[in-house]
């Protein structure tokens, strides 16, 4: 634990539910390499300011849809204040989400259309159902 964390302790419960999300969940990243593994101090592992600031950075990088690889380098970055590498990360993964909303664009026009013709016509498979094969 950091020293300015001196007196803000959380025990790995309290840590988890300071960003909802799970005790397990907290040692996979720790097993990852993306949150520290605190000594024990008293038969628990105590968790300050700067892990809670971590964890939720993880949380919210994977909102915006990182891999965990990809966070990790983030938060190497955050230490060493790479802005062009993370400007450029974020770039990447914008790309990525316009790729993925292209295609759901054309996948919700698609279904659009078969539930326009399905709701025409009266008689014989629809055309949802047509369309996919079953």
């Amino acid at each position: 634990m950091v020293q300015s964390q001196e007196g803000y302790t959380l025990t790995i419960g309290k840590l988890a539910a300071s960003a909802d999300v799970g005790v397990e969940t907290i040692r996979f990243y720790q097993r990852k390499g993306l949150l520290e593994t605190p000594t024990r101090d008293g038969g628990f592992r105590h968790y300050g300011r700067e892990d809670v600031r971590r964890l939720r950075f993880i949380r919210e990088a994977q909102t915006a849809g990182f891999t965990l690889e990809e966070i990790g380098e983030l938060l190497e970055l955050d230490a060493g204040e790479d802005r062009g590498r993370a400007r450029e990360l974020a770039r990447e993964r914008i790309e990525g989400l316009n790729r993925k909303i292209a295609d759901l664009q054309r996948a919700r026009d698609s279904l659009e259309r078969l539930a326009h013709e399905c709701a025409e016509g009266t008689e014989g498979p629809c055309p949802i159902l047509s369309s996919f094969k079953l």
